[in-house]
């Protein structure tokens, strides 16, 4: 079975939360706040998007065949 579009944007959504939380574990820098910190209503869209991926991902893993 394909990925479809909704696919793809989750999975890169979900590997860019992943990223920034390793440079948060590591290097204490928080990527997301550094590039859009000054527009706070954008970093929480942010966070929303990547966590509602990341629900998106685990129905993916589990209850698509």
């Amino acid at each position: 079975m394909g990925k479809n579009a909704l696919d793809v944007i989750a999975l890169i959504l979900v590997i860019i939360g992943g990223l920034n939380w390793g440079l948060v574990g590591l290097l204490n820098m928080n990527l997301v706040e550094l590039i859009f910190g000054s527009i706070p209503v954008l970093v929480q869209a942010i966070y929303i998007l990547v966590g509602l991926s990341a629900l998106y991902m685990i129905y993916y893993a589990f209850m698509k065949k």
